[in-house]
């Protein structure tokens, strides 16, 4: 019985595709010949979404999204934190808080009045290129419409709306067994793909492809942190909490508090590439607690004298919180990655818009070299956005991929 197609997103107009550079193929390979294994997206597709038509953006360890305003670059950004959202569970609603936003401006609503949008990625890791594509209907309802999971060219799962009357699509996926598909109502607010291991029983050789192929889509999908440090939330000190870095960065301090104790070799890379961004002699980087019980951080200038954040500019603090997200990696940043995956499986993505916004010349860099390096190592991989990617052009593991309007 074959597996039921998705339906297209009603009316969705024809805009012409955003433009690309040529960015080199994606390496399965970490070091000589050991096959890299660690779930991670590899491509984001913005099929129909917003002002993108048409749009396929490879992903590499470092990827920079380049142009001018309007050209789209926190669009993508956002799709790819949407599906992130997606991915851990969450409902559209939280995914999408503005889906009207997401349509293309000139998509017209069919007769029954629905409007939608189309977005998708490919995860790589232990199980080959995976491929999945979502199709949502944002008006008049919210509701996912059709989605599609492929692996080797198989559909291993698919789903579509059969019945708009009710809150449910009709799933169907890969089963290799006595019959060749399962089929099932799944709920039209959450991805399908992230509710598979739940539903699926791993009996045949087919289900434990499912199982393996959708488990490699929400892992790649999960470790996703959207980083976006507000240096007017970072001078002030900080009451003492769980130590996790928010995505504002905002308890920057009570971090630092953290780190420093856990990891010297860490703590002492980010005083390194404090040396080289911040103005001055920078001998150490020190978190200390205050009598009120809040935590505050301050720079040791070497000489006796020590100066707290309030006086470091918003480059300096913008420059020293991305620097750390890029050196902690997961265990000290506030995201839900999944816990019962070895870290060797696993590989963290930095989602940063306005990458370079406020850092002068050096400072964007020497952060840019700290995101190669760390990308080499294959644990944290950063996508991020700039206006001008002049200075970033050519460098070796930087891709940058160039948007017009």
């Amino acid at each position: 019985m074959a597996v039921p197609s998705v339906p297209p997103v009603p009316s969705v107009s024809a805009e012409p595709p955003a433009s690309a550079a040529t960015v080199p193929a994606q390496s399965r390979v970490v070091s000589g010949d050991s096959p890299d294994v660690r779930a991670r997206i590899t491509e984001l597709r913005l099929s129909a979404f917003a002002g993108h038509r048409r749009a396929g953006f490879p992903l590499a360890s470092v990827t920079l999204f380049a142009g001018p305003s309007g050209a789209g670059k926190t669009t993508a950004l956002a799709a790819y934190e949407a599906l992130a959202r997606l991915g851990g569970g969450a409902p559209l609603c939280e995914a999408f808080p503005d889906p009207v936003a997401c349509v293309p401006q000139r998509a017209r609503p069919d007769a029954g009045g629905r409007r939608g949008f189309r977005i998708g990625c490919t995860a790589d890791g232990a199980e080959g290129p995976v491929r999945l594509d979502v199709a949502v209907q944002a008006e008049p309802d919210l509701r996912i419409v059709g989605e599609r999971l492929t692996a080797g060219g198989v559909v291993l799962l698919e789903t579509a709306l059969r019945d708009p009357g009710r809150r449910t699509v009709q799933a169907a996926w890969h089963t290799a067994g006595a019959a060749p598909v399962t089929r099932a109502p799944l709920p039209d607010d959450r991805l399908g793909t992230a509710l598979l291991p739940l539903r699926v029983a791993g009996k045949t050789d087919g289900q434990r492809h499912v199982l393996a192929a959708a488990e490699q889509m929400v892992v790649a999908l999960r470790s996703v942190f959207p980083c976006d440090p507000r240096p007017e939330r970072m001078r002030a000190p900080v009451p003492a909490g769980s130590g996790r870095l928010l995505p504002g960065c905002d308890n920057l301090a009570d971090v630092l508090w953290r780190t420093r104790a856990e990891c010297a070799r860490r703590h002492g890379r980010l005083v390194e590439a404090l040396r080289a961004g911040c103005a001055g002699p920078v001998s150490d980087l020190v978190a200390e607690p205050l009598r009120n019980g809040t935590v505050r951080a301050l720079l040791d200038r070497g000489d006796g004298l020590r100066t707290e954040l309030t006086r470091l500019g918003d480059g300096e603090l913008r420059y020293l919180a991305l620097t750390l997200v890029l050196l902690t990696g997961p265990g000290v940043l506030d995201v839900d990655t999944p816990g019962e995956v070895p870290d060797a499986l696993r590989t963290l993505t930095v989602l940063a818009d306005g990458f370079d916004r406020g850092l002068d010349p050096c400072q964007r860099r020497e952060l840019l070299r700290t995101a190669v390096r760390m990308g080499e190592r294959g644990h944290i991989r950063c996508v991020g956005a700039v206006s001008d990617a002049s200075w970033a052009t050519g460098v070796q593991g930087v891709t940058v991929v160039h948007l017009e309007t």
